[in-house]
């Protein structure tokens, strides 16, 4: 499983003199992650899954931007939260389908024809998939 490069600047901090400071070993971790050349691609994807996917997404920016205007016009909190609930719930149901879409194309592509090594790293990306997903 290729290694993703979590090294961005945005958590470096500049002081007034113009050094930089980021986490104790922050820097170390940058030289030790080698970045992909190319990023992956999903091998298959249904173009109706995908257009659906978009559009759920789309719905959801239009609800977060409600939110943000129910928060600027203090509305009553317990309103916020339903609202709260229901975009989690609706970005719950994208990854549903994308975990749906991954495990039926992906990673079975992978596991019957890739390699042994490619099946073991794609076992190992589903459970770590599976265990984030889930929480």
């Amino acid at each position: 499983m290729p290694q993703i490069n979590r090294c961005a600047p945005r958590f470096d901090k500049l002081n007034r003199t113009g050094i930089i400071y980021t986490p104790r070993g922050y820097r170390t971790l940058c030289s030790q992650i080698k970045p992909e050349a190319t990023p992956r691609k999903a091998t298959a994807v249904d173009p109706s899954i995908k257009s659906a996917n978009l559009k759920r997404l789309h719905r959801i920016e239009g609800q977060v931007r409600g939110l943000e205007r129910m928060v600027a016009d203090d509305r009553y909190c317990p309103d916020i939260m339903i609202q709260i609930s229901s975009v989690q719930e609706a970005l719950r149901a994208v990854g549903r389908a994308l975990m749906r879409n991954h495990l039926r194309h992906c990673a079975t592509e992978a596991i019957q024809r890739g390699t042994p090594a490619q099946a073991e790293a794609m076992y190992d990306e589903l459970m770590n998939l599976i265990y984030t997903h889930a929480r």
